[in-house]
């Protein structure tokens, strides 16, 4: 098994896409990127810790390659916008792929060009790569949102759509 960490926005909508691939064995709502040792929501809230809101993915690489979970980032969160996605603004919500090893470097890497030369996205991409260095756990009302809380207002008018768009993409 292999890990991958990513941020793009809010963690409760990343983590609802992703729990859906098959291979995806867990994912974990957490905090990566900052300078803040065990960061609370309220700590990251402000902004100031340096923390993104961000989820770890353990997947069996035989099944879903870490190229295809790119491929998914990539067409599911606006890379485009600095510090936000959709609604939600601030440097907690900013785009980010925390390789674990040079390959994953090089994979996001090729990537992201292959993104930016495909035209997908008309403004350019602002999504950083940058080397994995802490991952801490969100409380746990964070985890499994989206499947404690689907009928909310956030996850039927945020998280659905892009579960539909997740749906479109992989052709089912």
């Amino acid at each position: 098994m292999e890990k991958a960490t990513l941020a793009g926005g809010c963690f409760w909508c990343t983590e609802a896409i992703f729990k859906r691939l098959k291979g995806v064995l867990e994912v974990i709502p957490g905090y990566a990127g900052g300078n803040m040792d065990n960061p609370s929501y309220e700590d990251v809230s402000t902004g100031k810790t340096g923390h993104a809101e961000t989820i770890q993915i353990t997947f069996d690489p035989q099944v879903i390659p870490y190229e295809k979970l790119l491929d998914v980032y990539w067409h599911l969160i606006d890379p485009t916008t600095l510090n936000r996605q959709g609604g939600d603004v601030g440097t907690q919500y900013r785009s980010v792929i925390f390789y674990h090893n040079e390959e994953q470097k090089r994979t996001a890497e090729q990537s992201k060009k292959k993104v930016e030369q495909s035209g997908m996205y008309k403004d350019p991409i602002v999504t950083k790569i940058e080397p994995f260095t802490n991952f801490y756990l969100a409380e746990n009302y964070h985890q499994n949102y989206y499947e404690r809380n689907s009928s909310v207002p956030y996850c039927r008018l945020v998280i659905d759509p892009k579960i539909r768009k997740l749906l479109k993409y992989l052709g089912d």
